[in-house]
Order: structure tokens, then sequence, then C-alpha cells
């Protein structure tokens, strides 16, 4: 049964940074493309950026362009993301997921594996 576990999250004040990290078990890790998805109170999820699993292609929301960055460690079967200058828009449960397929996808519906979430907070 595969498992992804996302931690990392917290509060912040406009313009601090975060790391949120994924941990996938009982699967095989390293041939998933792995996805970052936001969802605000009252809103769509929606994808955030993603990274493939060869050779690590990543792709992003317009809106963190630049501000975030995935990264994978296929050896301790982690993702990353990397949230700078956060902004107060960027509060949501963001969520993990894994697509066992070769290309990332902004589609929540691609992605067979998710975890529970961790809530990000940005105060002004």
């Amino acid at each position: 049964q595969v498992q992804l576990v996302e931690s990392g999250g917290g509060s912040v004040q406009t313009g601090g940074s975060l790391r949120l990290s994924c941990r996938v078990s009982g699967g095989i890790f390293a041939s998933y493309a792995m996805a970052w998805f936001r969802q605000a109170l009252g809103k769509e999820r929606e994808f955030v950026g993603g990274i493939s699993w060869s050779p690590g292609t990543t792709d992003y929301q317009d809106s963190v362009k630049g501000r975030f960055t995935i990264t994978r460690d296929n050896a301790k079967n982690t993702v990353y993301l990397q949230m700078n200058s956060l902004q107060p828009e960027d509060t949501a449960v963001y969520y993990c997921a894994a697509n066992d397929g070769v290309v990332v996808t902004s589609s929540p519906l691609e992605y067979e594996y998710w975890g529970r979430g961790t809530q990000v907070t940005v105060s002004s």
C-alpha cells in the first residue's frame, strides 16, 4: 500500500519561508511523477507544481514561479517543496500526490496517491 506523509507546514509572516517534505512508502518512488497541490478554504484544489521521475523536470503554477522550488531525493523516497517570499494568498492546506506515470500533469484526477495534507498559514 502506497502512503504519502507530508510534514513541514506551519505559520509564517509575509515574506517568510517554509520547506514541506513528503515521504513515500510502499511503492517505487523513483518511478512516480510527484506533485504538490493546495486547497484554500472555500476554494478548489489547485496544482502548485510537480517533478517528473526522470530526469526530474519541473513544472509550476504561474503564481509560484520564482518563489517555490520542488526537488526530490530518490534515495530518501522524499519530495520537497521549498517556499520562499510567502504571501497571505499562499495560505492553504498543501497536499502531496503521486502519479504512476512519466510526466507531471496539473489535473488532480491524474494522481493515484495522496497525502493527508499539511496546513500553511501566512499572516500579513
